[in-house]
């Protein structure tokens, strides 16, 4: 266990707001969201795990006609996504335990799972399969290759880890997932390292 990866959750309740600002609304994962729902059917419902305040991702899922279920650990950050999104569920809840009884049509973690130790982020693929209905569409973001990465919030430590490619390959096929599409530090959008993946077990 990293020292600063348990501080994650507290960083990101104490500095909320200036998540939401810095965050702002420029959306430049667009193409990606694209790819990711031209996966699915029309009005697709979709889980956003680590939904932070729901902008701009989660506004532009609404503008898409989705029906968005939100979930992170920060109360701050749910708040502000309800306030400004109260047609859709925002919902307070740590993925590592993540259990709605529900199933959607797509699953989204962007920037979200690789603030988890390597151990958590290999848990959290049983509970992207428990989520998922039949034909999902997934996708996550990840580091480039196998280590920890210490970045800067706010001017405090910012975890973040990342297991081998390899390994995220046999652990969405373990899992019952089809990798359609993954780019390695993407030029175009922030240099994101993007898994874009299709369920192919039972929903």
């Amino acid at each position: 266990m990293h020292p600063e990866a348990d501080k994650i959750i507290d960083l990101y309740r104490r500095h909320a707001l200036a998540w939401a600002n810095i965050r702002g609304s420029r959306l430049q994962e667009q193409t990606w969201i694209e790819k990711f729902l031209a996966l699915q059917s029309e009005m697709p419902s979709i889980l956003d795990v680590g939904c932070g305040s729901g902008d701009p991702i989660g506004r532009y899922l609404l503008e898409k006609r989705c029906k968005v279920t939100g979930v992170d650990t920060s109360p701050e950050l749910i708040e502000i996504a309800r306030k400004q999104f109260s047609e859709s569920e925002w919902l307070v809840s740590d993925m590592r335990t993540l259990r709605l009884g529900m199933k959607f049509d797509g699953l989204l973690a962007w920037h979200s799972t690789f603030h988890l130790t390597p151990d958590d982020q290999r848990r959290m693929f049983p509970i992207f399969r428990q989520h998922a209905a039949k034909g999902a569409a997934l996708m996550f973001t990840s580091g480039p290759s196998h280590g920890d990465t210490i970045g800067e919030f706010e001017g405090e430590a910012l975890y973040h880890s990342s297991l081998d490619g390899d390994e995220y390959h046999e652990l969405l096929n373990q899992h019952g997932f089809t990798v359609v599409e993954h780019v390695i530090e993407d030029p175009d959008c922030g240099s994101s390292t993007i898994w874009l993946a299709k369920f192919h077990g039972e929903g």
